[in-house]
């Protein structure tokens, strides 16, 4: 049942980024090609500089946000790069040029904040600005927020939840006559860019996805033979194929290749033990004894 969500999730995914950037089946080579189009050449190294400095565990997420900007700038246009923001906040390719965290994005990587920015601006365009957020780990719909002066029953207005995502409240009259709100959950929407950025995830996948101008081959890196041994055994145990894990893990990419093949995420919580020493085999990872000795004591 799992496996079965897990490609139900890479077959939307995959009709998603089709949709938005005539790839069903994305590399990094295409997004590449695609941002150098796009962004230019100058932006689209800056990028590429950015996401080469990532962990290899990282690089899928930070492809993603390029994805992002990429359909992100299509949408609003070249001059989106230069627009500043009333004096709050620098424009986005001073940013780019400086590595400055801005807020409310401080806790994202560089090209994930600009990708959470372009996908705010996109919503903003398309449904106008938001007036409130809200938190959607709790689903309580009835008056989440706080109405302007101006609502009105029977007025729909927009709510801010994700970067890129928004969903309506609709104002209502209450029996004291009160106005209040409801939450519109079946309104739940995300602008352009977001879903290039979770679309171009999920169909690419963690990888390995090589890049122009590695030397050596951060994927051809050889990895110990007792990790190795540990890691796949424990999977075995638990439920992953021999398929799944492939026939030997001698280098970083046979790794990657597999942690994609086995969809941990999919499978029961102990599966967030076996990613963590997974991960630190393949980003050479001091953490990697301590990793080893918390998935045998688990």
């Amino acid at each position: 049942m799992r496996e079965a969500h897990a490609e139900d999730a890479r077959t939307e995914a995959r009709r998603v980024i089709n949709n938005l950037l005539g790839e069903q089946r994305p590399t990094a080579a295409t997004l590449i090609a695609d941002a150098r189009a796009t962004l230019g050449d100058e932006r689209a190294s800056q990028c590429l500089e950015l996401a080469l400095g990532a962990s290899l565990t990282r690089r899928s997420a930070e492809l993603s946000s390029i994805a992002a900007l990429v359909v992100g700038v299509r949408e609003l246009g070249e001059g989106w790069w230069e627009s500043e923001r009333g004096g709050k906040l620098p424009a986005p390719m001073e940013v780019l040029r400086t590595s400055t965290a801005v807020d409310p994005w401080t806790d994202l990587t560089l090209l994930e904040m600009l990708a959470a920015w372009i996908a705010d601006d996109a919503a903003d365009a398309l449904w106008g600005p938001a007036v409130a957020e809200v938190d959607l780990n709790s689903w309580q719909a009835e008056d989440r927020i706080e109405l302007p002066g101006t609502a009105q029953p029977g007025q729909r207005l927009v709510v801010h939840f994700d970067a890129g995502g928004r969903l309506d409240a609709l104002v209502t009259r209450r029996p004291d006559d009160d106005l209040g709100s409801n939450l519109d959950f079946s309104s739940l929407r995300y602008s352009k860019p977001a879903e290039a950025q979770w679309s171009w995830g999920v169909a690419a996948g963690l990888g390995p996805h090589r890049l122009p101008g590695e030397d050596p081959d951060p994927y051809a890196r050889t990895v110990p033979g007792d990790a190795v041994r540990i890691l796949r055994e424990w999977a075995l145990r638990h439920g992953a194929t021999p398929e799944q894990l492939g026939e030997s893990w001698s280098d970083v990419g046979d790794v990657v290749a597999a942690i994609e093949r086995v969809d941990w995420m999919w499978r029961s919580g102990e599966w967030f033990g076996w990613w963590r020493g997974a991960s630190a085999l393949v980003d050479d990872s001091g953490y990697l004894p301590h990793r080893l000795e918390e998935l045998a004591a688990g």
